[in-house]
């Protein structure tokens, strides 16, 4: 693609896009099986941050971990996407375990519909 990039760039793309095509270690805060404390939808991945990050929602940069179905409290993987939502400041990261298979932008959106709603958001690739 020529010319300027159609994203805007906001203050959550800018940190998250440091972490494309990356190791990153998470700290699963909402593993796999467990319930949102206020909105109460089942999480179907496990859902973490990037410790000793700043997000401008004020907590550290989200991320979803696209492995085992299994509860975790800490991984380690690649950063194969970021979910850039279009309606707010508060993208996530898509991580998945070192040599996994990949996984194309179907099989992301299916992997997080539980929380995310397809149109208010792209996928953002390295």
């Amino acid at each position: 693609m020529t010319g300027p990039n159609p994203i805007e760039e906001s203050g959550s793309l800018k940190l998250a896009r440091q972490f494309l095509g990356r190791t990153v270690d998470l700290t699963i805060d909402r593993p796999y099986g467990s319930h949102h404390p206020t909105c109460g939808f089942r999480y179907l991945a496990n859902y973490g941050y990037v410790p000793g990050t700043l997000a401008p929602d004020g907590e550290e940069l989200d991320a979803y971990y696209l492995g085992p179905a299994d509860p975790m409290t800490s991984a380690r993987g690649t950063c194969v996407g970021i979910i850039h939502r279009l309606h707010d400041d508060d993208d996530k990261l898509i991580v998945v375990p070192d040599n996994s298979a990949a996984l194309d932008d179907a099989a992301i959106a299916a992997a997080i519909e539980f929380q995310e709603t397809a149109g208010h958001y792209i996928i953002i690739r390295p």
